[in-house]
């Protein structure tokens, strides 16, 4: 027997049926005046009730002769013989979702997490799904369970958290080779979240800021070095060039008094050597007025 769809899906066209035999019976009685026309019209109509059966688009099912497939039925109207034939589970043939969910399952480096994932999964097989599994939708729940808590406890926590896409592939991979006998296949697995405790979340958080503090203060050194070794050229070329040197404490002294009006002291022997003193002069004698 079918434990878990043995209920009569009776359709309409064996309900009218009924009622056409039963009406016709019905006349043919009050014309004669005998029960026989009634009688062989119930059972005309009860024959087209419990034999005729309708499955939707997307459903298949198995006829079962005295216990023995004889085929694949749907979808559509079709005929079974009453006691004779048997009908098995009505299997649909779209892609179905199925929840699964791992919790507390340690990874690799030994950390508890909880993981919820989407397994979407179709009959491509209705035959081998009805012969080959009892109940072929609690075997891929639990299929699917069992992969999603071996896979976490192959892969480490970092691995789970960013690369979700190459778990789903290989959750998929595991479960399709398993189904495929059964006449399923499993499109994709989808991980939709990774939970971990909430003492390690803050471990995981100072470590985080640990380590960008570390990156800022390598970086910060790094810009240090190359500063000092540009400093170090510059040295170089002012030592072998006195007139670039000049030029570029003119250029300082400029730059400090072009804002605001502001007055910078400059000791004389910084005059001498840049020879500011010749230079204003001469400034200042071709600005006087002759006599």
């Amino acid at each position: 027997m079918w434990p878990d769809q043995t209920q009569l899906r009776l359709s309409n066209v064996g309900v009218a049926l009924l009622v056409i035999s039963l009406a016709a019976g019905g006349g043919a009685m009050a014309a004669t005046g005998s029960r026989a026309p009634l009688v062989v019209g119930a059972l005309v109509g009860l024959y087209f009730l419990f034999s005729i059966r309708v499955a939707d688009q997307w459903e298949k099912v198995a006829v079962l002769r005295f216990g023995r497939f004889v085929g694949l039925r749907g979808p559509g109207l079709f005929h079974m013989i009453p006691i004779v034939d048997r009908l098995s589970r009505y299997v649909d043939q779209r892609v179905r979702v199925s929840n699964v969910s791992a919790e507390s399952t340690l990874t690799r480096d030994t950390v508890p997490v909880n993981v919820d994932a989407i397994v979407f999964w179709l009959v491509w097989d209705a035959e081998k799904s009805i012969l080959e599994v009892q109940d072929f939708t609690q075997a891929i729940t639990m299929s699917a369970q069992t992969a999603l808590r071996e896979s976490i406890g192959r892969h480490e926590l970092h691995q789970m958290v960013a690369e979700r896409e190459m778990l789903g592939h290989e959750l998929q991979r595991i479960l399709d080779e398993k189904t495929t006998p059964w006449g399923i296949t499993v499109q994709s697995v989808e991980v939709r979240d990774v939970q971990i405790p909430l003492a390690l979340q803050d471990a995981m958080s100072r470590e985080a800021q640990a380590e960008r503090e570390r990156r800022a203060r390598i970086i910060l050194g790094t810009a240090e070095t190359e500063i000092a070794e540009k400093f170090g050229q510059a040295a170089l070329t002012y030592q072998n060039n006195p007139v670039a040197m000049h030029l570029r404490a003119m250029n300082m002294l400029y730059e400090a008094i072009k804002e605001k009006g502001a007055m910078v002291i400059v000791p004389s022997s910084a005059v001498e050597t840049m020879g500011l003193g010749g230079m204003l002069g001469t400034a200042s004698m071709g600005g006087m007025k002759p006599q």
